[in-house]
């Protein structure tokens, strides 16, 4: 014989099956790479526009401070790249986003290390970005429920 279906009431045993909410929200609203581009361009925004403002200022912090403090230093910014270590610091470099490209446009940092550091400086712009990166990709974890909230 069958077993007896499950019913639900409010003083029953048994309880319904909760879906989570992330993974309900992300089911069907919206563009879920926003805060994956959004992310990337400008360090928190991905964040922000989930509405984790905690998260988001403290990784705009983070990497804006960072940022400057290696563009003080008088940190190199890759522009061109000619072996595998200027690809990769390239590449770390155009995690930043909009910052990266605002700071190639206003001429900030310096094109050749001159003192020692100058080269920390490079090092933190380019953790700045991979940083950034990351806190992207998390952002779009979250938007598509892959990551709880």
């Amino acid at each position: 014989m069958p077993p007896a279906p499950v019913r639900y009431s409010q003083k029953g045993m048994s309880t319904p099956p909760i879906k989570h909410a992330a993974a309900s929200q992300a089911s069907g609203q919206g563009f879920v790479y926003l805060p994956l581009i959004a992310g990337w361009l400008v360090p928190g925004a991905g964040h922000f526009l989930l509405r984790k403002w905690g998260r988001g200022a403290l990784l705009s912090a983070s990497i804006l401070g960072m940022f400057v403090l290696g563009i003080a230093m008088q940190g190199k910014l890759y522009s061109n790249a000619h072996d595998i270590l200027d690809i990769l610091g390239l590449a770390g470099d155009l995690g930043n986003g909009l910052v990266y490209i605002l700071s190639r446009a206003l001429g900030l940092g310096a094109d050749q290390v001159q003192v020692t550091t100058a080269d920390y400086g490079t090092r933190f712009i380019v953790v700045a970005g991979l940083l950034n990166v990351i806190a992207a990709v998390d952002a779009h974890n979250l938007r598509t429920g892959r990551k709880s909230w």
